[in-house]
């Protein structure tokens, strides 16, 4: 088998709110005291790991776990911007029902066609792609050989692996994210992806 790049990507510890549907986007909520702890319970999973760099977005929600677990395994966290979630423009920070009430016809074009609306002001499904898979080859590229932690959100990480199994960005809820799960990502110097871990 040819070299490996391992991705430990994670999403992010429960954030306030979570009780409620909504779209936090680049808006930086705060963990709950919940998220913390999801967070430390992360860490016995990673007691024997090898892992040499640590890539996270820059919102306090990733950051705040990032520095935590990084604290343990030995590496300075780097925070990429383009690792954020999808940028939701004029519905940040708004529930569902707000959004429903307020652009019932947006809501339902967004709903027809996920891929290609973009809510004003903020961005697509290719869109973010666009702004997170280079990232993402860019350190499968400098790390070869290497394990790697990437600390991000669940739609970021819905567009990664959906990447990896060669799947369209119209399945992107067909991919469960919750928080804190641990997905294990093998990218192959000969091209090949395998998904080894999904939502675990």
């Amino acid at each position: 088998m040819t070299q490996k790049t391992r991705i430990h990507l994670i999403r992010h510890g429960e954030v306030e709110g979570a009780g409620t549907p909504r779209y936090n986007g680049h808006t930086d909520v705060s963990l709950t005291e919940g998220g913390r702890a999801q967070y430390l319970r992360l860490r016995e999973r990673f007691a024997d790991a090898r892992i040499s760099a640590c890539y996270t977005s820059d919102l306090v929600r990733c950051t705040w776990g990032a520095e935590m677990l990084c604290g343990q395994l030995g590496v300075e966290p780097v925070r990429e911007p383009g690792l954020r979630e999808l940028d939701i423009g004029i519905w940040e920070g708004m529930t569902w029902t707000e959004i429903m009430e307020t652009y019932p016809e947006e809501w339902r074009a967004r709903l027809a066609d996920i891929v290609n609306y973009r809510v004003p002001r903020g961005e697509n499904l290719l869109d973010l792609q666009g702004r997170i898979m280079p990232v993402i080859n860019g350190i499968v590229e400098r790390h070869r050989g290497e394990e790697v932690l990437v600390v991000a959100h669940g739609g970021a990480n819905r567009v990664i692996l959906l990447n990896a199994v060669g799947a369209p960005l119209s399945s992107l809820f067909t991919i469960e994210q919750n928080y804190c799960c641990l997905n294990i990502i093998d990218y192959y110097a000969d091209g090949k992806t395998v998904v080894t871990l999904l939502n675990g």
